[in-house]
């Protein structure tokens, strides 16, 4: 079994900063699961920490029900590949993935299976004896992943593989990523900063912001309904829109208020989660394919809005529309076909079933 657990784990530096904040977090054998969020975060020092690179403050991190903080990373049993390829240029690709096992002491034979197996997982055996410098970026990445492979590790862990690589073979290196993960069924732990990596390759998404964690949960349950106002900016993309509203009950019904004086109302069964907010300030949050051009697919609980595009972005299968309502800044995803144009009134429709209601002071979708 290779479940990881983070009980109350803490990071702190010299002068008292605070890089993770008392995270728990529970990693089932066999999960992909991607630690995402911005810069600073905390999820690459969570990384470390399970690695053994960094130092744990406080708390216990376990691998395999075994603690490990005092664990040197060499016996943790675990594979990491890096951002930066590290692979050792005089050594043809086999060496390099053969490099490990050989320091430990491997039979030939077995370290000449396993590099021929990894090779084979990772379509690169045609590779095996060329050095680095004649590869390409996804071709070197994919070598320091068969490099983990070897390995056989209990838990793979990635720090932001992809960042170095232009946006195409992004793409195409996350498919390989989730192929070799379906292929070894290792326990996988994944950082990156980028959302659409984290929704694409994730069994689970660990949303982290100034140390703690804000939200975990498989990608559908965060788009779809998000917990607090930054993992519903966060993930999706373009961003969720955010609008300052007063929440108003009239004869029992819920009606918001806009900037603008534009006002929509809330769906009768949104009514009694709602009702404890009336006459209270509250955002509005509203996705850019919900907020759509006034020819829905949807009939249910539209609400119209008259907003004038400052910027149009045509995109091929759809068309952006950037507009500003009295400083929120909002997009709406439209049809091609839509005959948008920058300073000319557009009819939106805002589908209501799909909005959020998100508390100012305590950024809690509602």
């Amino acid at each position: 079994m290779a479940q990881v657990s983070l009980r109350k784990v803490v990071k702190a530096y010299e002068g008292g900063v605070q890089a993770v904040k008392g995270i728990d977090l529970e990693i089932a054998d066999h999960e992909f699961v991607v630690l995402v969020g911005p810069s600073g975060c905390g999820k690459s020092t969570t990384l470390r920490m399970i690695a053994g690179l960094e130092e744990i403050t406080g708390g216990d991190i376990a691998i395999g029900g075994t603690v490990v903080n005092d664990i040197p990373p060499r016996d943790r049993d675990i594979a990491m590949v890096f951002q930066n390829y590290a692979l050792y240029p005089h050594m043809s690709v086999y060496d390099n993935m053969a490099f490990g096992l050989t320091l430990r002491k491997f039979p030939k034979a077995e370290i000449d299976k396993r590099v021929k197996e990894a090779a084979r997982i990772l379509d690169i055996t045609p590779l095996l004896e060329r050095k680095p410098k004649a590869l390409s970026g996804g071709q070197r990445q994919r070598v320091a992943m068969g490099r983990a492979i070897v390995r056989d590790p209990k838990v793979f862990l990635f720090d932001e593989p992809l960042s170095n690589l232009d946006a195409k073979l992004r793409v195409q290196m996350r498919t390989e990523i989730k192929k070799v993960h379906q292929t070894v069924k290792t326990t996988t732990i994944y950082v990156t900063h980028d959302q659409v990596e984290a929704m694409t390759l994730a069994d689970r998404v660990v949303v982290m912001n100034h140390g703690v964690i804000e939200q975990v949960g498989p990608p559908q349950v965060l788009y779809h309904t998000p917990a607090t106002r930054f993992v519903a900016g966060f993930i999706g993309s373009p961003a969720m829109n955010f609008i300052p509203a007063r929440l108003e009950e009239a004869s029992g019904a819920l009606r918001l208020h806009l900037p603008g004086g534009m006002s929509v109302d809330i769906p009768e069964a949104r009514t009694a989660r709602y009702r404890s907010y009336a006459g209270k300030d509250v955002v509005f949050g509203i996705r850019p394919e919900h907020l759509t051009d006034d020819k829905p697919t949807d009939k249910t609980n539209p609400a119209p809005m008259i907003l004038t595009p400052e910027v149009i972005e045509p995109m091929g299968m759809e068309t952006l529309a950037h507009f500003k309502l009295e400083g929120a800044e909002l997009t709406a995803r439209l049809d091609p076909a839509t005959p948008a144009e920058v300073g000319q009134p557009l009819r939106l429709i805002a589908h209501m079933d799909q909005m959020h209601l998100i508390d100012p002071t305590t950024d809690k979708v509602i």
